[in-house]
């Protein structure tokens, strides 16, 4: 038994990560699609918003989803387009969910999972859960950490996906609302997207650019 167990380890080891890479290959796949076609960014049809939510709502999020449901609520009714972007994005959360738990199990990662200040998000957000995801769902919350937390403290996946099906449809529905109830141009709804990726890109840029500190200084003893 401990011998066919041992067995198997390894190829579910090796099934999980070839599910993980799969995943992350067809969200970029997709992401791919949408930047290099024309056609699909001026899509009207809710099929292009329910593929988009992949790479919107994907680990960090590589595009802003705010501008698209903006964009569909001109031309769809609000709760069709919420509807529709909520559906993607739960599918989205679960496959960020079976990331994240594949990440935390890696040697790799424990150090940081471990470390005082990820066990003291972790004891600050298992006092109310529910809660704080679905407040971080319904407002502008940066969401990605959230991400990360719900694996470290052990939620299960049934109450996250609740908490995002609670939090991300009432959301939607209201950007898919003003877009229809204010008939935002186009250009505004692009200049809007392009402010929220630069806005995203930002921290990653100022840790790119933050100067390291010299190795040979700090091995050197001080004077």
């Amino acid at each position: 038994m401990a011998l066919a167990a041992g067995r198997r380890d390894p190829f579910r080891r090796r099934l999980r990560a070839a599910l993980i890479i799969a995943e992350t290959v067809f969200v970029l796949a997709l992401l791919a699609v949408w930047a290099s076609s024309a056609a699909v960014r001026h899509s009207k049809s809710l099929w292009v918003l329910f593929f988009y939510c992949f790479p919107s709502q994907f680990v960090l999020a590589a595009v802003p989803h705010e501008p698209a449901i903006l964009f569909f609520g001109k031309f769809h009714p609000a709760w069709a387009v919420a509807l529709v972007a909520t559906a993607g994005t739960l599918i989205t959360e679960v496959i960020n969910y079976s990331i994240f738990k594949y990440l935390a199990d890696l040697k790799a990662f424990q150090r940081i999972c471990r470390s005082r200040f990820m066990t003291r998000m972790v004891g600050l957000f298992r006092k109310a859960p529910f809660p704080t995801l679905w407040i971080a769902g319904l407002t502008p919350v940066p969401f990605y950490p959230f991400r990360f937390l719900v694996v470290l403290a052990r939620y299960p996946l049934p109450l996250y996906a609740l908490a995002v099906l609670l939090s991300r449809f009432p959301r939607f529905y209201l950007l898919a609302l003003i877009g229809d109830t204010f008939n935002l141009p186009d250009w505004l709804i692009a200049a809007l997207f392009l402010i929220l990726l630069a806005l995203a890109a930002v921290p990653l840029a100022r840790d790119l650019l933050k100067p390291k500190p010299d190795e040979d200084s700090e091995a050197r003893p001080a004077p």
